[in-house]
């Protein structure tokens, strides 16, 4: 039940992604409530100066009085995916939380803004049946509890063909996509949602993909690229410096040419159900595989099957919302410790839906620690240690084999 009074001037601050759900509810709550409409996206990835120009004018075209953009990238990266890298997070050992798990951040930029308003009131577009609502309310209410929320699209149940003849029959502008498929973009990739989506047995339609639309329709010839870490962190492209976000930027562009990190992923949603999403990852895709990759190579068995154990619960947390819960800076502590010898470079080769490893090569490499190699020749042992190695590690068995006779 909403508190919010009818003509009351203070601005109603609507999270705005320019979707259909978010253009729908600019007009629809400044008519319902007879309040100005202020939009704020929150650039988290994949909006550049022509899309932001677009933003903005849709913004309003769609009758909001001001439109604001925060550039989060930095932010998004340094909070939430330099640990998703380290951590080598992935849900249903497939999707790379490409978009969702920012959320978080753009909630804290909506709650610093509703005060900079001096507004009590917020809203978005999320949905009755996606994850969404429950990670922005959830972060929103843990970090400004005072502040009402308005969700239209969820609590009046608009479906995605009523809101498309809402604006239409207005004279209002409607997303490229239209009613078709839902779009979501960050740094970290694209999720696309549509009619083969709402089912398990179907792909969505080669031109609704979106960063890798033409990569097998005109295939390009193979490529070889190097990715640099410190300490965890990728840092360097073919031997430039770059800062994390740029890295992202031009990995991704690389990735999508070869329709890398293109995926559907099937999985359980936050509010109970099963949900489908159709994903496009190619930066992703490619660091997180080659971080682990590089990981492999410096750390100890017992170090990465430790990480593989809170990767998971990690990963759950932030898909959920629940970012700002204590016990992700305890975990995100553990991952950083453990990449302290994550340096080094790996060396990876493209060709059309194929990412392949070539090599890797670290200054901490415990490959180059040992005099042994494996399958050849012995190291720092003998031929008869490694016979009394085989001998007591064979004992349990022995044992067991040895009492089930009796």
């Amino acid at each position: 039940m909403t508190t919010t009074a009818q003509g009351d001037q203070k601005p109603i601050l609507l999270a705005f992604s320019g979707g259909l759900d978010t253009s729908f509810c600019v007009p629809w709550l400044a008519e319902t409530y007879g309040r100005p409409i202020v939009t704020l996206t929150v650039n988290t990835g994949g909006i550049d100066a022509d899309a932001a120009a677009t933003l903005e004018r849709r913004s309003r075209a769609l009758g909001a009085i001001a439109h604001h953009l925060v550039d989060a990238r930095t932010g998004y990266f340094e909070q939430v995916l330099k640990y998703l890298v380290m951590g080598n997070v992935r849900r249903g050992n497939l999707y790379p939380l490409c978009v969702g798990a920012e959320r978080v951040l753009q909630a804290q930029t909506v709650a610093r803004f509703a005060r900079e308003l001096g507004t009590d009131v917020t809203a978005h577009g999320s949905t009755a049946a996606g994850n969404d609502q429950v990670r922005f309310e959830v972060a929103l209410r843990t970090l400004a509890p005072e502040l009402e929320i308005l969700a239209p699209v969820r609590d009046r149940a608009f479906k995605r063909p009523e809101q498309l003849e809402y604006l239409t029959s207005r004279g209002l502008p409607v997303p490229s996509f239209g009613a078709a498929y839902s779009v979501n973009r960050g740094l970290w990739g694209v999720t696309i949602g549509g009619k083969e989506t709402l089912v398990s047995e179907t792909c969505i339609p080669d031109d609704a993909w979106v960063l890798t639309r033409d990569a097998f329709a005109q295939a390009h010839p193979p490529e070889r690229h190097t990715i640099g870490f410190d300490c965890g962190v990728p840092c360097s492209l073919d031997g430039r410096t770059l800062d994390p976000v740029s890295l992202i930027e031009q990995v991704e562009a690389i990735g999508a040419k070869f329709g890398v990190g293109r995926g559907i992923h099937l999985g359980d949603t936050i509010i109970g159900f099963k949900g489908r999403v159709a994903f496009e990852a190619p930066a992703a895709e490619v660091l997180l595989t080659a971080h682990r990759e590089l990981e492999k190579l410096v750390l100890s068995a017992r170090q990465q099957r430790t990480k593989d154990l809170l990767a998971g619960p990690y990963g759950d947390l932030v898909h959920e919302g629940q970012h700002l819960d204590p016990v992700c800076r305890d975990m995100e502590a553990f991952f950083v410790s453990t990449q302290q010898r994550v340096t080094g470079e790996v060396h990876l080769l493209f060709r059309p839906g194929v990412l392949f490893v070539e090599g890797t090569s670290s200054r901490f490499s415990l490959m180059k620690a040992s005099k042994g190699a494996y399958g050849e020749s012995a190291g720092e042992w003998t031929p008869e240690d490694a016979h009394g190695f085989s001998k007591m590690l064979a004992l349990p068995g022995i044992f067991y084999t040895r009492a089930g006779r009796n």
